[in-house]
């Protein structure tokens, strides 16, 4: 027998039991949701992980212009700093670099190490630094990208000594594209208070990710 007459069931507009929420109390949701997630952002970047653009070709062919990498600004509250680490830092008061408030190098001797440079290689306490990141052929007697250590175009009061012995406090940094690259060797050493933290991890562009 078909009953006829009957009003169909409503709909439910939501859980069972609970009244249907107020527009005015999921616009407030999200916009704390929002605001959380933008403070969070904030704090990581200021404090922990911040991605650099990398401007120039001192650092090639580690880093070529236009590559992003990612800095982790933690690393060296946990650890020294190691010979060989690719670190970003404030620009120091010697370098004459316009424009530029940050910059990036590979650490080659920390505090009271002796640097010394002969022809293509780099002497750190007498022993050869080993360079697995530059190609051979940059390497090699004669290369036009082997280490120079210059004689003029320092900043005041002049070009180091070589060899030099890094004071306390301070690391010796240079570009890995050391015939193009105003590093350490023109400026000075760089004091610890300035590096802003290790960079670890090529980001951009996608074909070149990887860990430095």
């Amino acid at each position: 027998m078909t009953l006829t007459g009957q009003e169909p069931a409503e709909r439910a507009s939501g859980p069972v039991g609970e009244p249907p929420r107020d527009r005015r109390t999921v616009v407030v949701e999200w916009v704390v949701i929002v605001v959380v997630a933008l403070v969070a952002a904030l704090l990581v970047k200021t404090f922990a992980l911040q991605a650099f653009y990398i401007p120039s070709q001192s650092m090639e062919p580690t880093l070529l212009p236009g590559d992003r990498v990612l800095v982790n600004k933690l690393a060296y509250d946990f650890h020294p700093v190691h010979q060989g680490d690719v670190v970003v830092f404030r620009r120091p008061p010697r370098d004459q670099s316009l424009g530029i408030s940050d910059l990036i190098k590979r650490v080659v001797a920390g505090p009271g190490q002796t640097v010394r440079v002969a022809g293509c290689a780099v002497y750190v306490n007498g022993v050869e630094m080993p360079q697995p990141y530059l190609p051979a052929t940059w390497r090699d007697p004669g290369s036009p990208y082997c280490t120079t250590w210059p004689t003029t175009g320092c900043a005041p009061p002049g070009c180091l000594p070589n060899p030099y012995r890094v004071p306390a406090g301070y690391y010796f940094v240079m570009g890995d594209n050391r015939a193009d690259s105003y590093d350490s060797r023109y400026w000075g050493p760089l004091p610890a208070s300035f590096i802003v933290g290790r960079a670890f991890v090529r980001l951009w562009p996608p074909g070149r990710l990887g860990l430095l």
